[in-house]
């Protein structure tokens, strides 16, 4: 399967939305925006129409009105983000980047001792 295709930081607000409950009409997806997002039902719906074109949404008639629902996981757009910010920001290595986020995050003891059995985990057997 390919990889899902880069969203924007607006289409990221929308497709939390979708991904939290499903299936939602554009007017929907605006009120869950709420005031945060500030945005006209026009944007929402421009938006909307970007994310089915990119075949990150799918959408079936009701009547006079679409409702809208992911064709990808969010696992899927989250793990594609991630290995793009690797390669363009750590030249597509993962330690540089823990490193760096491990040294500058305050962690609690319960995320340290996650870390370790994760480490623990892909720790070669030999």
């Amino acid at each position: 399967m390919k990889a899902p295709p880069r969203i924007s930081e607006a289409e990221w607000k929308v497709m939390r939305v979708l991904w939290e409950e499903h299936p939602r009409t554009a007017s929907q997806v605006a009120q869950a925006l709420g005031p945060q997002a500030a945005w006209t039902d026009r944007t929402v719906k421009t938006l909307l129409a970007r994310l089915v074109k990119k075949g990150v949404l799918s959408t079936e008639s009701d009547g006079k009105r679409y409702l809208y629902e992911p064709a990808v996981s969010r696992e899927a757009c989250v793990a594609a983000e991630g290995r793009s910010f690797v390669a363009r920001v750590f030249d597509g290595s993962a330690s540089p980047l823990l490193l760096h986020f491990v040294k500058r995050s305050r962690l609690t003891r319960g995320e340290i001792e996650e870390l370790r059995r994760i480490l623990e985990e892909k720790e070669p057997r030999g």
